[in-house]
């Protein structure tokens, strides 16, 4: 009897805030892992992501989670503040369930909307998306030889 090996699925979180260029970072995704093996979820900013990645992790439904948001100072608060809370909180999650949490979170000292830099950071989440999909299958194929 031949045992079914089942095809390892990933979860995306994506942040709200600066939707546009943090959608960049599934394009870099899904050009190392492919779409139809991702399931995407929203969340309203990057402050929100480490709770829906626990949930996520905790599931067993995924290999891994990767979690992207660009989180820039608006000039109210100290984004500083959130960006680290939301790589901890990330970081534990992983440490906690077992399951690799990838961040694609980025907090750019200088960031304007203005084309020049809607484009820089566009670019940028594509190549980290690609990097954190193949830190993905790099730590998955990794941990597999531990088992071996």
């Amino acid at each position: 009897m031949t045992q079914q090996q089942t095809v390892p699925r990933y979860a995306f979180i994506k942040a709200g805030w600066h939707a546009d260029i943090v959608t960049r970072a599934f394009h870099g995704f899904t050009q190392i892992i492919p779409p139809e093996r991702v399931d995407v979820f929203e969340v309203p900013g990057g402050f929100e992501m480490p709770l829906m990645a626990r949930d996520l992790a905790a599931s067993g439904r995924y290999a891994a989670v990767a979690a992207a948001a660009l989180v820039v100072d608006g000039g109210i608060y100290r984004h500083d503040f959130v960006a680290q809370a939301v790589v901890d909180g990330l970081m534990r999650v992983g440490l906690d369930t077992g399951v690799p949490v990838l961040s694609v979170s980025l907090t750019p000292h200088q960031f304007q909307e203005t084309e020049h830099h809607i484009a820089i950071y566009a670019e940028h989440f594509v190549q980290k998306g690609r990097e954190a999909a193949q830190a993905a299958l790099m730590i998955s194929k990794t941990r597999e030889s531990l088992l071996a």
